[in-house]
This record gives C-alpha cells, structure tokens and sequence, in this order.
C-alpha cells in the first residue's frame, strides 16, 4: 500500500488515515479515508456505526473488543472476513487481517510481510475504545479486569506477553494434569508437580508486572476519578492472596503451589497464582464491583480507559487513536464534558465517534467530518 506523509497537523498522534473492510459483520465494502482529526459516524442502533469501530480495534487486538469468535464476524453468506489499514505514526505502516470461516485460518500481514506467529502482529497501531460495555470493568467478573491489566500489559511489553503465554500454557498443563490424577499417589502428584517451576517463573513476571502497573497509576486514577466529579476518596489496587513477605515472587508462588497442591488434586483445578487476582476499585473503603451506583462505575470505567491510553502513549510516544462509542450516552452533561476536558488535557489524538444522532455529538467534536451510515453502508454528510 501506498502511504502519504502525514501532515504537520497531526503531531505526535498515530493516525488512521485509510480503513478498508470486506464482509466484516454488516460491513460488506467500506473504503474510509479518514482525516487526521478523525470522523463522527452517525447513525441508528443496528445500522453498523459500532461495527466500524469494531473492525478498526480488530486491527490492534486481532480479536473482537466484543468478545465475539472470528466466526461471527464473517458477513452473513460470505465465506471469510478481511480488514486492512493505513497508519502514519505507528510501528506499523500497513496492516492487513484475513479470516476464513471453513478453515478458521487468520492470517496476518504487517507491512507486506506476514509475521512468524500472529502475536508478533498484536498492537501493531494503537487504539483506545470507550464503549457502553465498559461498565463491565468494574460490574463485572475479576476474569473482566484480569484480561484488561492482560490487554493493557501485553500491548506495551512483549517480555509480559511472552510470559502471558507460558504461564497460560504451564496453567492447561497443570490442570489437565490434575484432572487425570485420580486418586493420587506419588507419580500422580509428580505429574502435577513438575508444572509448576516454569508457572512460578512466569506468574511471577505477571504479578510484579501487574503490581507495578497499579502502583505507578494508583494517584492517577484517584486524580481523575476526583476531576470526573466522584467526592469520595477513590483508590486502585491489586488484590492477590500472594505474599512474598521478603521472598521472591517466584519463591512465594513455588510454596503456593506445593501448598495447595492437595486441594488442587481434589478438586481438578489451580487454586494458587496471578489467574486468581483481581483488579481492586474503591471508593470510600466500599467496593464499587458491589456497592457503586452505576454513576460511579461508569464512571471508574472510564479512567481504566484514559490510564490504557496513558499506558499506550508512554509505550509509543504517541497518541493512540480514540474511539468513542456513544460513551456518555449513560452519563450526566456534567461529567461527559469532564471526560472530555480530561482527554483533551491528555493531547486527545485522532478521533472516531460513533453516534445515533447528530444532536449527540459534543460540542468539542462538532468539527469532525460526519459520516452517516445505514445497512453498512458509510456515505459522507453534507456539511
């Protein structure tokens, strides 16, 4: 692909400035070229504005930032899906993703050549994505914020994603293990056992990791959450049954382990190690997970999203590009434009907006291009 020069208007912001989509859920042929400022996509629920967001984080992540399988996102009748982009300020220049649904083959192109394994192409262009369905962060499972700090990490440190990998493959050994032990006895404790030096080794990485994130943007997200409009005293933290007391992390997660390693046996599962953690939101000593209003976890989910932006722009040097999804269509005016103060205080970079109305769009976005769509079709707005 062809790339143009960015123009000195678009700083130090990665930007978006081609999107092409073949078949991906409703969007049957999209060719947006988009400026460096970024677009406002507007139209009803169900026309496909969210899809277009979908496909352009699909392009960092190489999953859907919906939980959706590849499968799903094939085009009803269409035999695969295919996304590609133009980037100007990223590690990548040129991204391309390909799914076909009778094989389930994804393949990956990063800049005209396909990488050795498809995590080599994770986070080639970074993007941010507040959407409806952030409230989950906070409301939801600790498997929900486990897979934020996971996303969040793996991004911006390829030694954390490396790590990721072992240990979740170290996990599946480990308990496939402890499913066929039976009864027990000696061999099938060795069976178990011999796992757990390489999930100690890599768990470690991943709670020091994760305990380091929430230290270094603990008095942030206090800061913001306090700047949002929350009066009371909110705190981050890691909540982690592990306790070196003076030992090495991966000393400490050797002794879990062996300690556990019984009850583990019992009951066919790994009680001990960072898949147990949990991402700890407090406001005023009450967990918001149980006791937060829907204000305040809105909220709380939305400075998860600028720390993740933050983490991504000290990661790349620049900013990444934003993709709003109807994100203060739950919120009061008064916070929706404290968000948006704080994300321009940021050095907001490009921004996609998605919308069901013209009315909808904040007055600090109404000089975005507009773009309506309706069945998947995209078509620019009259001035």
């Amino acid at each position: 692909m062809a790339v143009r020069e960015a123009p000195a208007s678009a700083g130090l912001h990665t930007w978006l400035h081609r999107l092409t989509t073949r078949d991906f859920r409703n969007l049957r042929r999209v060719e947006l070229a988009l400026p460096p400022e970024g677009i406002a996509i507007i139209g009803e629920n169900g026309e496909g504005k969210t899809n277009v967001l979908e496909a352009i984080h699909y392009l960092q992540l190489l999953r859907s930032f919906r939980g959706a399988r590849d499968r799903e996102l094939v085009g009803f009748g269409a035999a695969a899906f295919r996304l590609s982009a133009e980037v100007h300020g990223a590690r990548a220049q040129a991204v391309a993703v390909g799914f076909e649904r009778a094989s389930g083959r994804k393949k990956v192109v990063i800049d005209g050549a396909e990488p050795e394994r498809l995590s080599d192409a994770l986070g080639a262009f970074p993007s941010v994505i507040f959407s409806p369905q952030d409230a989950e962060l906070v409301a939801g499972a600790p498997s929900i914020r486990r897979r934020y700090l996971d996303v969040v990490l793996a991004l911006t440190s390829r030694p954390y994603l490396a790590a990721l990998q072992r240990y979740r493959a170290s996990l599946a050994h480990r308990n496939a293990a402890l499913r066929t032990a039976g009864a027990g006895g000696t061999s099938a404790e060795q069976r178990v056992a011999v796992w757990e030096p390489a999930l100690a080794e890599s768990g470690a990485l991943l709670w020091s990791a994760r305990q380091r994130w929430v230290e270094e943007h603990a008095a942030r997200y206090a800061e913001l959450c306090a700047a949002i409009g929350e009066r009371g005293t909110a705190r981050l933290g890691y909540a982690s049954a592990l306790d070196p007391a003076g030992r090495s992390v991966e000393a400490a997660l050797r002794e879990a382990l062996e300690r556990k390693r019984a009850l583990d046996m019992r009951r066919g599962l790994t009680h001990a190690g960072p898949h147990r953690d949990d991402l700890e939101l407090v406001l005023d000593d009450r967990d918001l997970r149980v006791y937060g209003s829907a204000g305040q976890q809105r909220t709380a989910a939305m400075v998860l999203r600028l720390l993740e932006a933050a983490t991504l722009r000290a990661a790349g040097g620049r900013e990444p590009v934003v993709l709003l999804d109807d994100p203060f269509a739950e919120l009061d005016v008064r916070r929706a434009g404290r968000i948006l103060d704080l994300l321009n205080s940021e050095g907001r970079g490009q921004t996609v907006l998605a919308v069901p109305r013209e009315t909808d769009i904040p007055a600090d976005l109404t000089r975005l291009e507009r773009w309506r769509i309706s069945a998947g079709v995209l078509t620019r707005a009259e001035p």
